[in-house]
């Protein structure tokens, strides 16, 4: 593995390598190279030790030229380990230099570290010696060319995107942040749980999920199998059952009148074959053509769970079975709403961060999520700078600031009512969604709460029973809930969580006054019955969370495959 220096290249991949240039056997295994990632290279710090030394990369050209009267090129080098890329020299005697210099072209060459001439922005160079692998890019058809790209445009070729610098920056800020998720709850206690993707519970109780079904491939299925080979008629099945009645009846006869063993054998076997005969043209003739009905509706019996399936808006209520096991546990991972929004904050698959903690109030929950957000923010100020500040400048030349606000800040904590009594006393702006106490706090107030009244982040709790989610606590007021929301500047709601309600008879009835069916939460009602425990957490929007970093301005640049209404591309 590489180190900082470069001085030990990287390890070729175990399966699957790149061919080098000379044949070998058929009976042999590909000879393997080492490569060394341009990341070690351009943030070395001891320039001098690297200078003279032979090493293999590999990476695309981001832009190639031909000088010298095409006596030798200038390719500018990127393998996606860090934004800069490592320039390239290579003479015409090394390589024809037009299938080298398109923009998108893969290359793997081995060569000698140079100190550049003076003046020049770079402090390595590579001298080519060798060009191992060339994958070669139409630059007529590539879409990708050098010129400035938009991120909308970008989405059209979402299979290509992550060779810009924009793309790659927060592919590298996504992977950090999910790093710094893992290390925050390793740190403190927690154990990693894998939550069901497929679900039979709705977490939100909105209803707005995807459905997981066969009942339409099976209709499909049936449909074509009736075409090809129709159903055997009434008289077929009676003409069918005759058979049996006279196979049995044969059987019957040859062991009264004590027939051999053998001819009774076969005369058994020939019974069964009927039977089973019968048995294949009554299944066939019951089949019908559409979705199976029972009483007017769709009929989830036959369905491949047996009963109706969708993918998860939350893993929030199955990884509470191992809060009240293992204590403090989280979930990470893909969560999906069938949501019909176009806007810029929406996606139909997302990804969610999801702790929860057992033997633990509100104020135990603020605190974990008041902790975390610090940690992440610090994160990418310590291992993320670079890509942090071409975020910063080109798209949001505060974004730098923002994290070192957060992370250093402590976040004002105010109760639902005095928000939105502070909301109903602004007169230097007005809303477009009026401010009054029972209202779902819209984006426009969580931002003026953070970005002008107290210009850091809020974590605003207790709010109205009606507009959260059943399995919230109810406070003694009887009209509000345990919940809490982090805020944060430029993106609003970060954070969502509260306390869970552990009180079986009030859960019940939360359960009822929502709306919802009790049966298929009978499982988490017995979480109450059997050893209730105060407990609690939140969620964190992991896309949100990039948004807000980055100051990128959609949510489906922060996802390497963005699904929404209309787009599901590969």
């Amino acid at each position: 593995m590489a180190s900082d220096l470069g001085a030990a290249p990287e390890a070729g991949p175990p399966d699957g390598k790149m061919a080098a240039m000379a044949p070998f056997a058929t009976d042999e295994l590909e000879p393997s190279f080492e490569r060394t990632r341009i990341r070690s290279i351009v943030t070395a710090v001891d320039v001098a030790a690297l200078a003279g030394k032979k090493m293999v990369v590999g990476g695309w050209v981001r832009t190639g030229r031909e000088q010298g009267k095409g006596s030798f090129a200038f390719l500018e080098l990127n393998d996606g380990s860090c934004l800069a890329n490592l320039q390239v020299i290579v003479d015409a005697a090394v390589h024809p230099l037009a299938q080298l210099t398109p923009t998108g072209t893969c290359v793997v060459i081995e060569g000698v570290l140079k100190r550049p001439p003076e003046g020049v922005k770079q402090s390595l160079e590579l001298r080519a010696e060798r060009i191992l692998e060339v994958g070669p890019c139409d630059p007529g058809k590539y879409p990708l060319p050098k010129t400035r790209l938009t991120l909308e445009f970008l989405r059209d070729w979402v299979h290509l995107r992550a060779r810009t610098n924009t793309i790659s920056a927060v592919a590298r800020i996504r992977d950090e942040l999910a790093y710094a998720t893992h290390t925050f709850f390793r740190e403190n206690g927690f154990r990693y749980i894998h939550t069901p993707i497929i679900t039979t519970s709705d977490c939100e109780g909105a209803g707005e999920m995807f459905q997981v079904t066969t009942l339409f491939s099976d209709a499909e299925k049936v449909e074509k199998e009736l075409k090809e080979n129709p159903p055997p008629s009434e008289s077929d099945i009676e003409s069918a059952k005759l058979i049996v009645k006279e196979k049995g009846e044969a059987v019957a006869h040859l062991k009264s009148i004590k027939a051999s063993k053998s001819e009774i054998t076969a005369s058994v076997t020939e019974l069964t074959k009927a039977k089973e005969n019968l048995s294949r043209l009554e299944e066939r003739f019951k089949l019908k053509p559409g979705i199976p009905q029972k009483d007017g509706k769709t009929d989830y019996a036959l369905d491949f769970f047996g009963r109706q399936a969708f993918l998860t808006v939350s893993g929030q209520l199955q990884v509470e079975t191992y809060a009240c096991a293992l204590g403090n546990v989280y979930t990470f991972g893909p969560t999906f709403r069938a949501e019909h929004s176009h806007t810029s904050r929406h996606l139909a698959e997302f990804w969610m961060v999801e702790p929860e903690i057992a033997f633990a109030n509100l104020e135990d929950d603020m605190n974990y999520a008041e902790s975390y957000v610090k940690f992440l923010c610090q994160w990418l100020l310590d291992h993320s700078l670079e890509d942090m500040e071409f975020m910063a400048k080109n798209y949001d030349k505060t974004a730098i600031e923002r994290l070192k606000l957060v992370a250093s800040s402590p976040f004002v904590r105010i109760s639902y009512t005095k928000a939105v009594e502070l909301l109903e006393n602004v007169t230097d702006k007005k809303f477009e969604n009026p401010v009054s106490w029972g209202i779902d706090l819209a984006s426009e107030h969580e931002r003026y709460l953070t970005e002008v009244i107290f210009k850091k982040p809020v974590i605003v709790y207790n709010y109205p029973k009606g507009i959260k989610a059943f399995y919230m606590r109810l406070n003694d007021d009887g009209k509000t809930v345990a919940a809490m929301d982090v805020l944060v500047p430029k993106v609003g709601e970060l954070i969502g969580g509260s306390q869970r309600e552990e009180r079986l008879d009030v859960l019940q009835q939360r359960i009822l006054d929502s709306g919802l069916p009790i049966e298929p939460y009978e499982w988490y009602l017995e979480l109450r019955r059997y050893g209730t425990v105060k407990h609690c957490g939140f969620g964190l929007g992991f896309e949100r969370m990039i948004l807000f970093a980055t100051g990128l301005d959609n949510i489906r640049d922060v996802i390497p495959f963005p699904r929404y209404p209309g787009r599901a591309d590969l």
